[in-house]
């Protein structure tokens, strides 16, 4: 017992050293938000601010439609979010419980578009947005956002687990393939659904470069856009108000994750993804 202790140890402090890697950013960003430009550049390596102020706060709060900018970044979230669980659920049920024809050759034409990189569809959907006149519009970046082959992969997974002879007693009781997805499978699948879920609002949020092609007006930026308002080539002039926004566009995503990390954590286990 004793030499399986003193075996640990080495593996311990190597784990508290790599959170402390993990977690300096983070708590980085929150000290430097609280402090003034100078005392920033002065005190780089002291973490906690000597003079904590509001200012850079109140400064992103003054110059750019802050609550407006955040409404947009929500809306974005929770609408791509809603319609790729829909998308996601919809199409994974078919694949698991519908039998025809091709049906394993569409599902891997389907789960092949995963590895085809942004750029590739990027200038398609920037064309496509530009025709209809979406172009500075939330829904501009919303619209080719509405599926998720990813999502239909994880869900997927979790169906699989369904013994197919549930399914087919409740077609025996008449009961419709709505009720069935209501009723039964959906209450077998919501946690791979509901982190499935967090996943696509976490990486909505965060978006940055497909909204940067869309939106034009800062009225209709996103966090992540306005952001990039505060940083400039030579490193940025407003460091501080820089790390103020920032904290305010993690503060959603992390409280999310921590509280349904186990969730995510356990859907892309089951799915075999390391």
């Amino acid at each position: 017992m004793k030499i399986n202790r003193f075996i640990s140890v080495p593996w311990h402090i190597v784990f508290i050293i790599t959170i402390c890697i993990l977690l300096f950013p983070i708590i980085f960003a929150i000290g430097s938000s609280f402090k003034s430009l100078q005392e920033a550049y002065n005190n780089v390596v002291n973490i906690i601010p000597i003079q904590p102020t509001l200012e850079n706060y109140q400064t992103f709060f003054k110059s750019l439609p802050a609550f407006k900018i955040a409404a947009n970044t929500f809306i974005i979230a929770s609408v791509v979010t809603i319609f790729k669980l829909l998308t996601s659920f919809l199409a994974a049920y078919a694949f698991v419980f519908f039998q025809f024809k091709g049906k394993n050759l569409l599902y891997f034409l389907l789960i092949s578009t995963i590895f085809i990189p942004f750029t590739v569809t990027m200038i398609p959907n920037y064309l496509a947005i530009s025709k209809i006149g979406l172009t500075d519009s939330i829904w501009g970046v919303i619209l080719p956002q509405l599926a998720d082959a990813m999502g239909i992969f994880l869900i997927r997974q979790s169906m699989k687990t369904i013994p197919l002879s549930l399914i087919e007693v409740a077609r025996l009781d008449d009961l419709g393939h709505a009720r069935i997805m209501k009723d039964i499978v959906l209450p077998l699948v919501r946690p791979a659904v509901t982190s499935t879920g967090i996943w696509f609002f976490i990486s909505s949020w965060n978006e940055y470069v497909w909204p940067v092609l869309i939106l034009k007006t800062t009225e209709n930026y996103t966090l992540p856009l306005a952001l990039q308002m505060y940083i400039s080539s030579e490193g940025g002039t407003n460091f501080t108000v820089a790390m103020a926004v920032s904290v305010m566009t993690m503060i959603i995503p992390l409280t999310l994750y921590l509280l349904f990390q186990r969730y995510i954590i356990g859907t892309f286990a089951s799915s075999g993804i390391k």
